[in-house]
């Protein structure tokens, strides 16, 4: 089961997508007109929709299959919204979201740092987050093997939490067993071949490939 979440940032900023990929799609306050706009199947939508007009919200209304309007003031982002309605119809899903990147600092880091919380703790390895020059991933302990996507040129481990025991092998700069004493990004690596390799022991790593913008991207 994959299922796209569409948070409001710019369309500009997404990724390049094939949206037949995608079983169930649920849009995020303005992400939900965004996804509208784009002809797509809107599944869910979720928000306060404080962002939209009257007339937008009208539109979401009467095109989206389902639509949980929040108070302005809870207890969750939308985002946080969305994905918990997500992993409660389709606990094994994976969940791709766009549109949560750029624009405000603080969404972006509360967005970033989503698999941390108690609540998606569990579903960590099942949520990437995605723009036009970065792909996102998360891991808890362990050892693994991640492919070089297409375009991306750059491989970063992003440690999220202090962690221990992380050996990075098959990449342009390796690690062997190193100690993480506080959150610490090793980025601008690189893939040698197809694949990379690492493992840890402790903590929550996100692994982030990532390109430079051209003129043409």
């Amino acid at each position: 089961m994959e299922i796209l979440l569409v948070a409001g940032g710019s369309p500009k900023e997404w990724p390049q997508l094939e949206i037949t990929q995608f079983d169930y799609l649920v849009g995020i306050d303005r992400g939900s007109l965004y996804s509208l706009e784009q002809g797509w199947k809107l599944d869910l939508a979720v928000g306060d929709f404080d962002s939209l007009s009257e007339e937008e919200f009208e539109i979401v209304q009467k095109k989206a299959g389902e639509i949980e309007q929040a108070q302005a003031e809870k207890d969750f982002t939308d985002t946080q919204l969305g994905l918990i309605r997500a992993f409660e119809r389709f606990p094994k899903a994976q969940v791709t979201i766009i549109g949560a990147t750029g624009g405000r600092a603080d969404h972006f880091l509360s967005n970033l740092w989503l698999p941390l919380e108690p609540k998606f703790r569990s579903f960590a390895e099942q949520i990437q987050l995605k723009d036009r020059q970065n792909s996102i991933t998360y891991y808890s302990p362990g050892s693994y093997t991640v492919k070089k996507e297409a375009h991306m040129t750059y491989l970063a481990y992003c440690c999220l939490t202090p962690v221990k025991g992380l050996t990075l092998t098959e990449s342009k700069y390796t690690l062997d067993h190193v100690e993480v004493p506080v959150p610490t990004s090793y980025a601008s690596n690189e893939f040698v071949g197809n694949t990379a390799s690492f493992s840890f022991d402790s903590g929550m790593i996100a692994v982030i490939q990532s390109r430079d913008l051209t003129k043409k991207s």
